[in-house]
């Protein structure tokens, strides 16, 4: 009985303390920049460690939504991340079903292709795409970064939706063409409702790409109106001092509408990744 007991402990142990270990990992940082942001910029220059903020103040939000011009970085993240994801998302879909339905010659070799793409870095994309868009006078425009992601992350994607699509029969299509129905149609009316998960799935990963995105962003936008949150966290770094309880109320706020997401789309994200390993 003594000996089963220890073995009913060691492999609760042996389960727990990696998941205790990985939420640390994850949480410590969180929770440090949460009690970071609720401080007075004194308390946390002071060097005196106090996990609990005394007396706690949303003076930092304040100031960094209306002083720092974080409002306008804010909406400048959303109206790029969402047109970037809705872009992404449509031509992923249509590309994904082009590959998993119809036959044509170098299908194996554009599967090759898009996969190779995902080995570059992405510096590698940068300087010839930063030449282009000037000669386009699209720098310094949301525009740019938005182009930028689609070419960026369109590929991936496609081969995720391919998976997501060739999952589901074909005879669900061949029986709507019998009904007149068109191939666009059946995409989006009948294919987009079936494949729901993967598509929120892919979308919230494509989502949060674009919303942390740092590298492209510092390089294609120098003018602070149009500056993402990334780049506007980036200058609240000074080259003699750092406003830190400022800086992580900033990165509080930016982590909210990915975590909001990820909250709402929980279940549908489940469902998805599950699909994309079967497929």
């Amino acid at each position: 009985m003594n000996s089963k007991w220890q073995r009913k402990l060691g492999s609760k142990l042996l389960f727990y303390i990696p998941l205790a270990l990985t939420l640390a990992f994850v949480l410590v940082p969180f929770l440090w920049a949460i009690s970071t942001s609720l401080k007075r910029e004194a308390d946390v220059l002071s060097g005196t460690v106090r996990y609990i903020p005394s007396p706690a103040t949303f003076e930092n939000f304040i100031h960094v939504w209306n002083d720092n011009n974080f409002s306008q970085y804010f909406l400048n993240s959303v109206f790029v991340s969402v047109v970037s994801v809705v872009a992404i998302t449509v031509l992923s879909v249509l590309n994904g079903y082009a590959m998993s339905r119809f036959k044509f010659k170098g299908k194996g070799a554009f599967m090759l292709v898009l996969l190779a793409t995902q080995m570059m870095p992405v510096i590698l994309f940068v300087i010839p795409l930063f030449l282009i868009f000037k000669n386009l006078g699209m720098i310094n425009t949301p525009y740019a970064l938005i182009l930028f992601y689609i070419v960026l992350q369109v590929p991936f994607n496609t081969i995720l939706m391919r998976g997501f699509i060739s999952s589901t029969p074909k005879e669900i299509d061949e029986a709507a063409m019998v009904d007149g129905a068109g191939r666009l149609r059946i995409i989006f009316a009948i294919i987009m409702p079936i494949v729901l998960p993967g598509i929120v799935a892919t979308s919230a990963f494509a989502f949060i790409g674009v919303w942390n995105e740092f590298l492209v962003a510092f390089s294609f936008i120098t003018t602070p109106d149009q500056f993402t949150i990334p780049i506007g966290l980036k200058f609240m770094v000074g080259e003699f001092s750092v406003q830190y309880a400022s800086l992580a109320a900033g990165s509080i706020i930016g982590l909210i509408p990915p975590v909001l997401l990820f909250m709402f789309i929980q279940r549908y994200l489940v469902e998805g990744l599950g699909g994309a390993v079967k497929g």
